[in-house]
């Protein structure tokens, strides 16, 4: 199996940053596109920004200039470097990956983390 563990979750105020990391780990046989989805209570899941295992990038209008997105393939690693956070950037962030596994190595899955929360206060 593959797991997903997401750290760097916190409070911070208005204007602050945050640095979240997302380690994938298990029977991996390679990692397409890794990317960050948020969801804040009453809402629905949204994606964040994604990054291919090329290198390029998507990001969501709301946090563009704000977030960066960048990855670590030898470690399997994905990090959302979170600068200038605003109130309305509060939500559960999850790492999310495409990937193949050893046992399928034909047949792409997708896999989530736990969830990290992220809450700026004003």
């Amino acid at each position: 199996q593959v797991q997903l563990v997401e750290s760097g979750g916190g409070l911070v105020q208005a204007g602050g940053s945050l640095r979240l990391s997302c380690e994938a780990s298990g029977r991996i046989f390679s990692i397409n596109a890794m990317g960050w989805y948020r969801q804040a209570p009453g809402n629905q899941r949204e994606l964040v920004a994604a990054i291919a295992s090329g290198g390029t990038t998507n990001y969501a209008d709301s946090v563009k200039g704000r977030f960066t997105i960048s990855r670590d393939n030898a470690k399997n690693t994905v990090y959302l470097q979170m600068n200038s956070l605003k109130p309305e950037d509060t939500a559960v962030y999850y790492c999310n990956a495409e990937l193949f596994t050893r046992s399928r190595p034909y047949d792409r899955e997708s896999y989530w983390g736990q969830g990290t929360q992220v809450t700026v206060s004003s």
